[in-house]
């Protein structure tokens, strides 16, 4: 059902919001270049899958298609949505008379593009993701996994943090979707998230593009893989040159090094960097 929405813009929300008390919405952010939002229905049809799943009634599109042409003329920038339930309800209890509250902010961006080539150093993270299907593939405001997550390294040499779950399954990086060049297949696999994690735009663009193909495994399959990326939709595809899986005892860490200028590494590469690049309109290096 269509709703009334308290939409402004950046303002602040009041101390009784939902969003805030409990995490209760959604968010999305979208990358934006000279006024047009790219991947724009994947990121509206993954928040009103959001809506559905968390029972918050949907504003109507015209209000989401009104923002990104706040961006016209000012080059590449990033569209940050917050859908909260809005405010009212005793404790848990969910307001009778339901009234979303949207907060929007559009700030400039610079993609890290030397990334797209030196690649990044990964490490393995030790906090793990619980398994909650009902929630599985939303962004929704429950962060506090990729909080703890991202709080276990400081070295800025390391670019992302990798998640499993409980099962030991890989799921994703802190703030990325996470993807394999399988050698046997020879064809790119990244991590089913039916059970946690969160369902990137540009990862499901490149699931029906037939470039990616969803496999639970556990870490042995990066492990033993030609070679791996982490990529979104606002940052593109970074390949991964080093991962570091640090020990709990005083054992040094493991490491797995790929040697990006090597013609198999970098011919892999390619093969997800092109099409995932393609869609967000930035070049290959």
């Amino acid at each position: 059902m269509n709703a009334h929405v308290h939409s402004g813009g950046d303002a602040p929300v009041p101390f009784d919001d939902r969003g805030l008390a409990y995490g209760d919405g959604l968010f999305e952010t979208v990358l934006v270049r000279d006024g047009a939002p790219l991947l724009w229905e994947a990121h509206l049809a993954r928040l009103q899958a959001g809506l559905e799943r968390l029972g918050i009634p949907t504003p109507g599109r015209e209000i989401f298609d009104a923002l990104p042409a706040h961006g016209v003329g000012c080059g590449l920038m990033i569209l940050k949505l917050l859908m909260t339930r809005g405010s009212g309800g005793r404790g848990y209890q969910l307001p009778e008379n339901m009234q979303p509250r949207l907060r929007w902010r559009m700030t400039p961006f610079t993609p890290q593009a030397d990334r797209w080539q030196t690649g990044v150093t990964v490490r393995s993270c030790h906090w793990r993701l619980p398994r909650q299907r009902a929630l599985a593939g939303l962004k929704h405001l429950n962060r506090l996994d990729n909080v703890m997550a991202r709080q276990e390294w400081t070295d800025p040499a390391i670019a992302e943090g990798l998640l499993c779950d409980t099962e030991g399954l890989l799921i994703e990086a802190t703030a990325m979707n996470l993807a394999w060049f399988d050698r046997e297949q020879r064809c790119w696999m990244t991590p089913r998230l039916h059970h946690c994690g969160v369902a990137g735009t540009l990862r499901q663009a490149l699931l029906e593009a037939g470039v990616l193909t969803e496999i639970e495994a556990s870490p042995e399959a990066l492990a033993n893989a030609e070679a791996g990326c982490v990529f979104n939709s606002v940052q593109g595809v970074w390949p991964i040159e080093q991962w570091v899986s640090e020990q709990q005892s005083d054992t040094p860490p493991l490491r797995r090094t790929w040697h990006l200028e090597e013609q198999p590494v970098r011919e892999a590469v390619k093969r997800l960097q092109v099409p995932a690049h393609a869609l967000l309109g930035y070049p290959v290096q």
